[in-house]
């Protein structure tokens, strides 16, 4: 605890809360949506927001503090997004079974080390271009949002750049300051819509089948270890945090198998919030950077105890506040993915396929854009780097050539 304090920063707090915030402003929707195409009631709707909330407390929490890495666990968004689909055509009960299934293949996956295996083979360049692309719609949504709110987001941006100038540590927390005053006196931050209420859990027995299985714990398993896992692990990777991923994997299977039962589906690796705890915004010493885990995890808690003043408070504020406000807190995630993707030559053009893959947001047999831009950037680097090798190998014997014919002649 005595090192916790000496490493807090008012830096790395903030960069958590907002990492936080924004964890809960797009996914958070999409559960609602799924809860409403299922016919949910509103206990179970809050209990799911209470399981996945304090699942990722706990493990954000006790992961950062254990390995001294800004690691943010947060609920498998391409999960929920899968369940809106899924859901209406199966029973919750058997949902939940379905989630305990998932959560025990991953993990084994996450014990077994087989994760580790494979990242430990992917070049740095595609797992950069991949982060880069994973990030890009939140940087250009910075941009979108200034159409319908000019004022707000420019003076976010224009405080941005100039206590970025000034205090750079401290850039995102004045966007935030300034976009709340402004949304306030604008009058676009809606007080009476917040109400007070605490989440109340609710059990729910499961139920396995094969049916269940095969339609929503495989997905599940498949979106979670390439649409979560693995950009998560680049984020870390590409900050220079060399931690295992087969506890963390391990961990939050773990997690998700003790709530499925209160309706949490699955709690992964976070990889675009997480961008906004690793980078130096949160703290110039990475070593100090945890705290930032440490920091989300409280608000995950506080969040998820209050269900449904979190549900009101989200549609209190304005969509451009967040859009912008994560735009301009990932700008150095951005950057520095960028330049990581295009650091080496040879693997310049695979790391540039990855990129436009992953940025296009395209799906394609249920499998997100993450993982097909690994798929064609990894292609793409195999292919090219064959004719490289077959090139090196075919200059020597020109050269040898040449000699003979020289001396011949």
């Amino acid at each position: 605890m005595k090192a916790l304090i000496n490493d807090c920063s008012l830096s790395a707090v903030v960069a958590g809360f907002i990492a936080t915030v924004i964890s809960y402003a797009g996914p958070l929707v999409i559960i609602f949506q799924a809860a409403e195409s299922a016919g949910l009631s509103h206990a179970v709707l809050s209990s799911w927001v209470w399981a996945i909330s304090i699942g990722s407390a706990v493990l954000g929490i006790g992961l950062s503090l254990r390995y001294r890495v800004p690691i943010i666990i947060a609920w498998s968004a391409p999960g929920s997004a899968l369940l809106v689909a899924l859901l209406p055509q199966i029973s919750l009960n058997q949902a939940v079974g379905a989630y305990i299934v998932a959560s025990l293949i991953i993990f084994l996956v996450g014990i077994s080390g087989a994760f580790d295996r494979i990242i430990s083979k992917l070049p740095a360049a595609i797992g950069a271009g991949m982060l880069a692309g994973i990030l890009f719609s939140f940087g250009t949504g910075l941009f979108v949002s200034l159409q319908s709110k000019p004022v707000l987001v420019m003076a976010m941006f224009a405080s941005y750049l100039l206590v970025k100038r000034l205090l750079p540590r401290y850039a995102v927390l004045a966007v935030l300051l300034v976009g709340c005053t402004i949304a306030l006196a604008t009058g676009d931050l809606r007080q009476d819509a917040l109400v007070i209420g605490l989440a109340t859990p609710v059990w729910i027995s499961p139920e396995f089948s094969l049916a269940a299985s095969l339609n929503i714990a495989l997905p599940l398993v498949m979106v979670a270890l390439t649409g979560q896992f693995v950009p998560g692990m680049a984020v870390l990777r590409n900050a220079g945090y060399p931690t295992s991923a087969s506890p963390i994997i391990s961990s939050s299977a773990l997690g998700s198998l003790l709530l499925a039962p209160f309706a949490c589906h699955g709690l992964n690796l976070a990889a675009i919030t997480a961008a906004i705890c690793t980078g130096r915004e949160a703290h110039e010493d990475p070593a100090r950077r945890y705290v930032a885990g440490v920091s989300g995890g409280l608000v995950y808690l506080l969040l998820g105890l209050f269900g449904a003043t979190l549900v009101s408070l989200f549609s209190a504020f304005p969509r451009e506040l967040i859009a912008a406000l994560a735009g301009l807190a990932l700008f150095g995630a951005i950057g520095g993915a960028l330049a990581g993707a295009m650091a080496q030559p040879n693997d310049r053009e695979a790391a540039l396929i990855t990129f436009l893959v992953t940025a296009s947001g395209m799906s394609f047999l249920g499998l997100s854009a993450a993982f097909w831009g690994l798929v064609f950037g990894i292609a793409a680097h195999l292919l090219l780097g064959a004719r490289r090798k077959a090139a090196a190998v075919a200059a020597p014997l020109d050269t040898t050539n040449l000699a003979k014919e020289q001396a011949s002649g």
